[in-house]
């Protein structure tokens, strides 16, 4: 995510757009196009789980150029991210534009901001970046920052968002790594959306958020609701933790205990099938479908369990019979079950107080250990933090950050999102078969066509009604407070 600078233009080095650019920061001479050089060069995508085919064209200034004209939804954009507000909300919106002057050159400028769609829509056409991020609604316009005091200027609003990504999960996936993703460990993504899109929406009262692909390893959610939008700092890390458990240590327990909160005990129930589903057989990450896996497994079973010789006996079984990877687990659980239920008064238990609990407890943890939601939990805790903007495309896969279809999400595959060069060819093709029609928008002539009506039809619609309805009654509350004098 990018870093909180202070000016418009300054140096970094971002994960996503080059690998080791030479950065300079300046704010004169800043080039319309992000290429205008004669050396300037389409990026290609070598064949990867991360990537389409070999050398296959996937970004280019050309096809950039194109997109920013025709595809992106600067309507509904704009419809978007000014809540109904018709005077002085959107033009105090923060934006920040990545731009490549050359491919050897990069600038990423702040506080960027824009009176109305159209002053919008015309700077992104002129600057072409290759990212857009988006920030807060501030007391002031953020292009006029330089002249006001901190006291003055400062965040109003901003939604509620969160960023997984699947490098955060590099710990506990065995088929990638990095930048790299597969259908395999994409799983991790559909169990975290279905948690925390839950929890949202049961938990906290959120009715309108929204979940985008992040265009290539990861997910946005953008939690829209007023009470959303005004959350303090402090309320904001609250939601944020409420939802964090400390999976980073591998060796450090989760405390958890028997009297598991409700949200952990929902969100196991969720996550406990996709467990056996995804992760313990050879076609998911395999953690039960081989010795060394289970091994592997049960040498994280507490240390007095393993003394006992749960695991040796365990591995012992396993190993003389074919035993299916879901059926391991079964037996583990059951096994542990035994060894920390009282089945009678004079039945003694192996283990008592704190070790039967760490035992019963431990495919719990262990569930959660491998599937619990990762959060980049620093990007939901303040009002300033940018997010990248949705439908961006990304430089280095050409996919569009497009909205996912939670009650879908099991069938959302990140490699048949729509790419910029498949968009274009799109256009191309519709323009032979069917003319230039100027009566049906560029974007329902290709395959985005299905996630922008979804966006608008599940998320935009919806909410832009609401914001009338309240508008409505909020008028005739005023009117009738009028009418009593």
């Amino acid at each position: 995510m990018p870093a909180l600078q202070e000016s418009n233009a300054q140096k970094r080095k971002p994960e996503e757009v080059m690998e080791k650019p030479p950065l300079r920061s300046s704010t004169a001479s800043i080039p319309i196009s992000p290429y205008e050089t004669s050396s300037s060069k389409a990026v290609t995508s070598s064949k990867s789980s991360s990537g389409p085919q070999q050398n296959a064209v996937v970004f280019s200034p050309e096809l950039l150029r194109i997109y920013y004209d025709r595809l992106f939804p600067y309507e509904a954009m704009y419809d978007w991210l000014s809540y109904g507000v018709e005077k002085d909300f959107f033009n105090r919106r923060e934006w920040s534009f990545t731009i490549q002057p050359t491919p050897e050159d990069e600038i990423y400028i702040r506080y960027q901001s824009f009176k109305d769609l159209e002053e919008f829509k015309s700077a992104v056409i002129k600057r072409q970046p290759n990212k857009i991020d988006i920030g807060a609604v501030f007391t002031h316009q953020p292009k006029d920052h330089n002249n006001l005091s901190k006291d003055v200027f400062h965040t109003e609003e901003r939604e509620l968002v969160f960023d997984i990504d699947l490098t955060d999960y590099d710990g506990v996936r065995t088929c990638c790594s990095g930048a790299n993703i597969c259908n395999k460990c994409w799983k991790y993504m559909n169990m975290a959306v279905k948690v925390m899109d839950e929890g949202l929406k049961t938990d906290f009262g959120f009715n309108n958020l929204v979940w985008f692909y992040s265009g290539r390893r990861g997910v946005h959610c953008w939690v829209c609701d007023e009470s959303a939008r005004t959350l303090s700092n402090d309320a904001r890390s609250a939601v944020a933790t409420y939802f964090e458990l400390p999976l980073e240590n591998e060796e450090k327990s989760l405390d958890l205990n028997t009297s598991l909160h409700p949200m952990l005990a929902r969100s196991f129930g969720v996550l406990e099938p996709m467990f056996l589903d995804h992760l313990v057989g050879e076609e998911g990450m395999g953690l039960l479908s081989n010795q060394e896996q289970w091994v592997k497994l049960l040498k994280t079973l507490p240390e007095e369990a393993r003394k006992a010789g749960i695991a040796a006996e365990l591995d012992k079984e396993w190993t003389k019979r074919d035993v299916s990877p879901a059926d391991k687990w079964k037996m583990l659980k059951s096994r542990i079950e035994k060894e920390t239920k009282k089945e009678g008064a004079k039945k003694q238990r192996k283990f008592k107080g704190d070790e039967s609990e760490r035992l019963e407890m431990w495919p719990i943890e262990t569930v959660f250990r491998h599937t619990y939601p990762r959060l980049d939990i620093n990007v939901s805790k303040m009002q300033n933090h940018l997010l990248k903007s949705p439908f961006c495309v990304h430089p280095k896969t050409g996919r569009v950050c497009i909205p996912i279809d939670v009650s879908k999400i099991d069938s959302f595959d990140p490699f048949n999102v729509p790419t910029l060069p498949q968009i274009v060819s799109e256009l191309e093709s519709y323009a032979k078969e069917n003319g230039e029609s100027k009566n049906v928008p560029d974007w329902q002539k290709t395959s985005l066509k299905g996630s922008m009506q979804f966006f608008l039809k599940t998320f935009l619609n919806p909410m832009k009604n609401e914001q009338r309805k309240r508008r409505m009654e909020e008028k005739a509350k005023e009117e009738a407070f009028t009418g009593d004098f």
